[in-house]
This record gives structure tokens, sequence and C-alpha cells, in this order.
């Protein structure tokens, strides 16, 4: 069962970096830092919003409009937080 739990952080360390590099990523595109005409900045852009977009899509439609600020990422970030707490506090201690 610890495989398990282990596989499960791993996973939400890896998906923790992706969402970080997706907000970074996006801020550059949006200030002309990279272009997205380049076919590297493109796939990569293309990877992360299919990645990311699906569990923020809905974060964001319960959200308030906030005008050009997306905080959505962010919400999702203390959501993994929790998660990952939760596992390393109560799961892991009665796992033998």
């Amino acid at each position: 069962m610890r495989a398990v739990l282990d596989v499960v952080m791993l996973a939400l360390n890896i998906y923790t970096w992706l969402l970080i590099i997706s907000a970074v990523l996006s801020w550059l595109i949006a200030f002309n830092v990279v272009n997205t005409r380049n076919q590297f900045v493109s796939s990569v852009w293309d990877f992360l919003y299919r990645v990311t977009e699906p569990v923020l899509r809905p974060i964001r439609n319960m959200l308030p409009n906030l005008g050009g600020i997306d905080i959505s990422p962010i919400i999702l970030l203390l959501i993994i937080f929790f998660i990952q707490r939760v596992i390393e506090r109560y799961l892991y201690p009665n796992v033998f």
C-alpha cells in the first residue's frame, strides 16, 4: 500500500511542477517574451494546456470574475498541498 501512496505523491509532485511551468509560460507568452510561432514553444504550450486545463476549468467556473486575474492555479496548488499533507499525516502512519 505504501508503494501506491508513493506513486500518488510522485504524481502530485509532477503535476505541481507542470502547473507552475504552465503559469510561467503563460506569463512569458502574454508579455511576448517567447513566441508561440516557434514550433517547440507551441508544442510545449499545447501539452501543458492539455494537461492542466481539464482540472483548472471547473475551478475557474466556480470563481467569480476577477477581471484579468486568474487565481485558479493557486487554488489548485493549495488543494494539491492539502491532499499531500493528508496522505503524509493520516494515511502513511496507518499503512503497514
